[in-house]
C-alpha cells in the first residue's frame, strides 16, 4: 500500500515529476512571452495614457499616446540593439516642439506637451527614414 503500481515507490515521484514539469512549462512560457513581447508594449511603459495613433515609417514608428490634456510620443526603431540617430518631437498648436534626438538603441522619448484641446503635430526619425504627421488629434 502507499506504493504507484508497477515502480515500487510511492506516489510522490509521479507528483513530483508532474510539478517540475509544469514549473519548467511556466518557465518557458514566460522565456517566450518575454522575447515575444511587441515594441508598443515597451513604450506603453514610457507613456502614460492610451495609444491613439501608430506613425509607422521605412524604419521604425512613432508611438503617440493621449492622457487628459497631454500628449506623449516615443519612437522605436525596427530593429533594436545598434547605436543609430534617432529622433521624436511633439509640438502642441501655437507652442514650441518638446524634441529628445541623439544616438540610441532601443528608443527616443518619451516627450510630453501639455496640449489641452490643440491639434499636435509629431514628428520621428531613424537613420535616414522619418515620419511627420500634420496636425493630428484635433
Amino acid at each position: 500500500m502507499g506504493t504507484a503500481p508497477g515502480t515500487g515507490r510511492t506516489g510522490r515521484t509521479g507528483r513530483t515529476r508532474r510539478r517540475l514539469a509544469l514549473g519548467t512549462a511556466l518557465l518557458t512560457a514566460a522565456g517566450l512571452l518575454t522575447v515575444a513581447v511587441p515594441q508598443q508594449a515597451e513604450a506603453a511603459a514610457y507613456c502614460p495614457g492610451r495609444k491613439v495613433r501608430t506613425l509607422p515609417f521605412a524604419t521604425g514608428s512613432v508611438l503617440v499616446y493621449k492622457r487628459g490634456s497631454y500628449v506623449c510620443a516615443v519612437t522605436v526603431p525596427k530593429k533594436t540593439g545598434t547605436k543609430r540617430t534617432m529622433m521624436v518631437s511633439v509640438r502642441a498648436r501655437g507652442g514650441r516642439p518638446v524634441v529628445d534626438e541623439g544616438k540610441y538603441s532601443q528608443r527616443a522619448g518619451p516627450v510630453t506637451v501639455y496640449a489641452g484641446q490643440r491639434c499636435v503635430w509629431v514628428k520621428g526619425r531613424v537613420s535616414k527614414g522619418s515620419v511627420s504627421s500634420g496636425w493630428i488629434l484635433c
